[in-house]
């Protein structure tokens, strides 16, 4: 198909210029709109407004430009049809064969300064959308263009081609742009359903292309990563990376598994430095200290082995002290609010090692967690409650007549908090707000609290004493019993179980406190 006329309708002028010199000197006439007619023809290119081809002025400040049939007829009749054509002749219309449409950048609305209502409902492009599926529905005979980012490869074709445009191509660059179209009505969706608390009868979710990935979980999968059309700016995809590679696919769910770790200890006590050491999305250690240096050190020392190629994620700027111990060891990424200069230098001679700097996520009620199962999809909020509000302590049960101790409180407190971030069944043994033992992705707890010890064991660390925490309740009195067999010194669980009764007993007997959080914290 060689294309003899062209409508131009575009906010983004990128490339305008030179697109419509390349188009003209094809001989193909140029149609345009308002600001795309007057950047074409400042430029010295003969150029036809739309009103001249409607014979009609654009209307309501704008907001009715393109919508005719003169344009809409021209893109969507069908040229081997004749009944179309006769009906184009007869009202004197005549076809356009290449479209190029660019929207108005509702997703921009921030940046631009128009994140209110009024702003944001003006950034929502009708005409643009409108022309892209007209061209995109006919695509057998026209074509479409909706990025600047294809100008270059058009014109190549139209070059190589002697002004023709392929089937091939045309096919692609309409399933871009329905794509695109798809996306864009996805984003004005959600801003437009935000605080609504059913579940929408129809659910859409919009993300563009971030950038493809070496691969997925594995070598033989192919991966890519898509962002939100607005990401928060603590989101992931939006963070800074300062050195090293680009991310994996699994670099991306341990960061922001270790992301997560780190901000909810922090959330425990600010004024407490915390670190997070993640493997396969697990924390392997983590630790609350008066320093970030400190923080790391407990973390390191609770797994040193498993330690080895992991994720470091802290809540606290990286110095040159700390750059330097981080130094010593082989890890994929640290992800840190900043890194001084004395930092980047003393990390600068690894330079596989990724540097993160950015915010740590903040809760965001409305973010829907997705997993994909045969045929559909798994849809649910985010697990944003894992401790009472207000004062935990005074809102937790504790079952047994022995209560914890100021130093207990804090380390099942903070072994609550990792439990919930690893994957079920999931145990975690605390001490001096450090991990020394995690026992995940059990298929029973009695089997996650024995691994937890023999881990802690093994590693060199003493679990008399410590806190253990599990993330569903004891379903028998089993588990409870190994824990004190180890010399375990207390207990959280969330309680609910038909034999808690029988459960407390155990702890009872041993004297040591067992707290009910009422609250189960399960992660598959």
């Amino acid at each position: 198909m060689k294309p003899r006329r062209a409508l131009l309708s575009v906010w983004d002028k990128e490339g305008l210029v030179e697109l419509g010199r390349a188009l003209a000197a094809h001989g193909i006439a140029l149609v345009a709109s308002g600001g795309t007619a007057s950047e074409l023809a400042g430029a010295g290119l003969a150029v036809e407004t739309v009103e001249d081809v409607t014979g009609a002025a654009e209307i309501l400040g704008g907001r009715v430009k393109t919508l005719h049939p003169a344009i809409h007829g021209a893109i969507l009749a069908r040229r081997d049809q004749e009944a179309d054509l006769a009906d184009l002749s007869a009202r004197s219309v005549e076809p356009i064969d290449l479209v190029v449409v660019n929207l108005y950048p509702f997703q921009d609305a921030t940046k631009l300064g128009a994140d209110d209502e009024a702003g944001r409902t003006e950034l929502i492009d009708i005409g643009g959308v409108a022309l892209l599926r007209a061209a995109a529905k006919n695509w057998r005979h026209v074509a479409v263009v909706c990025e600047p980012g294809d100008y270059v490869a058009l014109i190549a074709e139209l070059g190589e081609g002697g002004g023709a445009l392929s089937e091939e191509t045309r096919r692609r660059l309409a399933a871009k742009a329905f794509r695109l179209t798809a996306w864009y009505d996805a984003s004005i969706a959600a801003w437009l359903s935000r605080g609504e608390a059913e579940w929408p009868e129809r659910w859409t979710w919009g993300g563009e292309l971030a950038g493809e990935l070496r691969y997925g979980e594995n070598p033989q999968q192919p991966a890519a990563v898509y962002r939100e059309s607005a990401p928060r700016p603590d989101a992931l995809v939006r963070v800074e990376i300062l050195q090293g590679k680009e991310l994996s696919y699994n670099n991306y769910l341990d960061v922001e598994a270790a992301r997560r770790v780190a901000r909810d200890i922090h959330a425990l006590d600010p004024a407490r430095a915390s670190c997070a050491i993640v493997k396969h999305t697990i924390p392997c250690g983590a630790a609350a200290a008066k320093t970030a240096l400190e923080a790391y050190r407990r973390a390191l020392a609770a797994d040193p082995v498993s330690a080895f190629g992991g994720i470091v994620a802290l809540d606290r700027p990286v110095d040159g002290e700390l750059a330097g111990l981080l130094a010593e060891h082989f890890l994929e990424v640290v992800y840190a609010p900043e890194f001084d200069a004395a930092a980047r230098k003393a990390l600068a001679k690894k330079k596989a090692l990724r540097l993160l700097a950015g915010p740590f996520p903040e809760p965001d009620p409305g973010a829907l967690e997705i997993r994909r199962v045969g045929g559909g999809l798994l849809v649910q909020l985010p697990n944003l409650a894992w401790l009472p509000e207000g004062d935990a302590r005074s809102e937790l049960e504790v079952a047994t007549s022995v209560t914890p101790t100021e130093e207990q409180w804090r380390d099942l407190l903070f072994a609550w908090t990792v439990c919930r971030q690893v994957a079920s069944n999931a145990i975690v043994l605390a001490k001096g707000e450090a991990t020394i033992g995690v026992g995940g992705g059990q298929t029973n707890r009695v089997g996650a609290v024995e691994l937890a010890i023999r881990y802690a064991r093994e590693l060199g660390h003493y679990p008399a004493g410590a806190a253990l925490a599990s993330d569903g309740f004891f379903p028998f009195p089993d588990g409870v019993e190994r824990a004190v067999e180890a010399g375990i010194g207390a207990i959280i669980q969330p309680g609910g179980s038909r034999r808690d009764e029988e459960v407390v007993a155990v702890a009872e007997r041993a004297r040591i406190p067992m707290v009910f959080t009422r609250m189960r914290q399960f992660r598959h």
